[in-house]
């Protein structure tokens, strides 16, 4: 096979159009079939204008009979084309991008639009379709204009703005995979064995390529489609497979024997009754402790369902078994929130518990660290100050890590290199979908809280616009006459973190002289001194404040049971989980709590995140929703990509029944072949060696 070969033995590939494609990632004749069509154009299924039924969602393929660019000033402008196939005509609205559009949609275009079907009075529209222009004529050459006219699926491919430059559009890379076929023609190498073919009736590796790029039918489509996901998926799981496999192998760097004296007097002394989930959040902790092997488990649960009262019981069984725990947070606020809660519990035990962070006064910092050093403190609270290079246990057994997406791997390694394999727990408050976490933590064991405790009440969540908040601000002057407490909470993104930090101090003096002169105000936000934040919050936390006032240094950590009000200024900017973190700060007392959304105006995909949030206050449906809007990357964030990246057909959480069976494929093969080092298996080890295992070598920790 000429899959190395560069793309410019290609006929109609020059200089110009190689160097476009190299800059989208194909460089060879290996990485053009590597390049997947985007989605599919069934001829066979394309509507007809004429009759179009209303609600209905169809592909349609016309021509452009007019455009318009329609500005309605205060970002409402909007841009219209008006697609006819000889049957009828389909206005096409697009509201996002609208001068994106204007540029690239032109009279007299072919296009293809998928999207659903609306009747505005007697004529049918569209707004935000999906939409490819289709260049039948215009320089694309007789391959790919014979494969327009005959083909009944029409593969459409992605492009770049540089591709486009270049001329090569959908169409022509359509003709340029067609030639390297017809003239290249290709010998895939299949690297599975025969017997994993048939159990799993996957297609063979050479006929999933064709079928891909050209297919004969949607059945073959849709076989060639799982086969290749199936496989991606299939590797992506080894990678887990793989790793558990080579820490199960290894011992931990202690073993928990038995419960003693904390264990007992820590649930002993809980003025509440634990929820069911929590204590089998306990027991499967317990049991990896004690089994001899490195603990690595996640501990998913959603806003106040009590994650670190679960955390607390590792750590007391740590210090029952004389070793010491790290439990690590991401922020100062949330490490010192978190210090004074496990101190709150664990100090009346007889368990020391000290505060590490980056800015304490030097003759702090050094006494602590001779005190964990020496073995004085049992459980050591601080941020990522715990993995600098001059801080030594005496004989780490835990590591906790809080809110862990807001690491990256290296800085969780550290933690973990502080000791031979410590046991690891990684606790999250953003749920996640089954699917994602099989694809982002598949080598870690699961424990899920999803029972919230008893006595809380639902928190009711409302949209309020600017022009609604004296209203808003009346019901917060009763809430407090009631003896109750209240957030305002401002956005704060690092691209304008000036501006909003200053709309958020100018807003607390406008409100504590114009609106609420006779109410007691705190403000909190991130550049404050950590003795004035921690001022704050001890104050709000006695009652001594009414409304607090500040940035999202209050999303996590706060837990005040006498307030009921969370007031989210400027919603529209904060992301699905931000805004669920944020009004889990209130609804922790048996009082009714009330969380206001209030917005200027929508942009973008705004207005979906904030109805998604008023509609329900179940964190695992939210995440399922956040997923479909940002996609998996987006979601998890840069530090969380390692695990996703790569994934080139695959789709975390519409191919979660293909994920289950990969994943059952791979972990099998490891149980039975650990090193993946039998004769059999040597085609599988060379290609997870040679093509995935690069795509995730930073994802090394959990």
């Amino acid at each position: 096979m000429a899959s190395f070969s560069s793309i410019q033995g290609i006929k109609g590939v020059g200089p110009k159009r190689a160097a476009a494609l190299a800059e989208a990632g194909i460089r060879t004749v290996a990485d053009l079939y590597d390049c997947f069509p985007r989605r599919y154009l069934d001829r066979t299924r394309v509507a007809r204008i004429g009759r179009l039924v209303d609600g209905e969602t169809v592909t349609v393929v016309g021509t452009v009979s007019g455009t318009k660019l329609e500005n309605g000033g205060r970002g409402r402008s909007r841009f219209k084309a008006t697609v006819s196939d000889g049957t009828g005509l389909l206005e096409l609205t697009w509201f996002r991008g609208v001068h994106y559009f204007s540029r690239t949609i032109a009279e007299g275009d072919t296009v293809a639009v998928h999207g659903k079907v609306a009747y505005f009075g007697q004529r049918p529209g569209m707004q935000h379709p999906d939409y490819d222009r289709l260049d039948r004529k215009g320089g694309e050459g007789p391959d790919d204009d014979e494969l327009f006219r005959t083909g009944a699926i029409i593969p459409i491919y992605p492009t770049t703005d540089a591709m486009k430059q270049a001329g090569v559009n959908s169409g022509a890379l359509r003709a340029i995979v067609h030639r390297a076929f017809r003239d290249l023609p290709p010998a895939f190498e299949e690297h599975l064995d025969p017997e994993m073919l048939g159990r799993y009736g996957l297609m063979p590796i050479g006929e999933a390529y064709r079928q891909l790029h050209f297919p004969e039918s949607a059945e073959a489509l849709e076989r060639a489609r799982y086969r290749m996901k199936w496989t991606e998926l299939f590797f992506h799981q080894l990678f887990f497979a793989l790793r558990r496999s080579e820490e199960r192998r290894g011992p931990a760097s202690s073993t928990f024997d038995h419960s003693g004296t904390a264990t007992a007097s820590l649930y002993a002394a809980l003025p509440f009754e634990m929820t069911g989930a929590q204590k089998q959040a306990v027991r499967e902790i317990y049991r990896d402790l004690r089994s001899g092997r490195q603990m690595n488990r996640l501990l998913q649960g959603d806003v106040g369902s009590g994650k670190t009262l679960v955390a607390q019981f590792a750590m007391a069984l740590a210090a029952d078994n004389g070793v010491q725990s790290a439990f690590m947070a991401p922020t100062e606020i949330l490490a010192f929130q978190h210090f004074m809660g496990i101190r709150r519990l664990m100090e009346p035990l007889g368990l020391q518990v000290g505060l590490l962070t980056g800015k304490q006064a030097k003759k702090e910092r050094q006494a602590m660290l001779e005190r964990i050093a020496g073995g004085e403190v049992d459980i050591v609270v601080g941020t990522h100050a715990i993995i600098e290079g001059d801080v030594r246990f005496h004989r780490l057994g835990l590591a906790v890590i809080d809110e862990q997406h807001r690491f990256g791997v290296l800085q969780r390694k550290a933690l973990q290199e502080k000791a031979g394999n410590p046991h690891v727990l990684l606790m999250t408050a953003t749920p996640i979908p089954r699917t994602l976490t099989m694809g982002v933590y598949g080598d870690l064991d699961v424990s899920v809280i999803a029972e919230m405790p008893a006595g809380r009440t639902p928190i009711r969540t409302r949209l309020c616009r600017e022009e609604e908040k004296p209203k808003l601000h009346a019901l917060l002057r009763e809430e407090v006459r009631q003896g109750r407490q209240a957030y305002i909470v401002y956005p704060l993104v690092e691209e304008s973190e000036k501006m909003d930090l200053k709309a958020a101090t100018e807003s607390y003096a406008q409100l504590g002289a114009e609106v609420f002169p006779d109410l007691r105000l705190g403000l909190i936000h991130g550049q404050l001194p950590a003795a004035d934040k921690e001022s704050a919050m001890e104050r709000f936390r006695r009652g001594e404040i009414d409304i607090l006032v500040g940035t999202t240094v209050i999303e996590v950590g706060v837990d005040v049971p006498n307030a009921t009000v969370m007031v989210i200024e400027h919603a529209e900017r904060f992301g699905i989980s931000q805004l669920h973190q944020l009004r889990g700060r209130v609804g922790r007392g048996v009082h009714a709590s009330s969380c206001f959304l209030v917005y200027s105006g929508f942009s973008g995909d705004s207005r979906e995140r904030l109805q998604a949030v008023a509609s329900t206050c179940d964190g695992f449906r939210l995440s399922e929703i956040d997923l479909k809007i940002r996609g998996a990357g987006n979601m998890l964030g840069r530090e969380q990509s390692g695990t996703v990246s790569g994934l080139r057909i695959a789709d975390l959480l519409a191919d979660g029944a293909i994920m289950r069976s990969a994943r059952e494929a791979s972990f099998d093969l490891v149980t039975r072949d650990p090193r993946l080092d039998h004769p059999a298996h040597k085609k599988i080890r060379e290609y997870y060696d040679g093509q995935f295992r690069k795509r995730v070598e930073l994802a090394d920790v959990g």
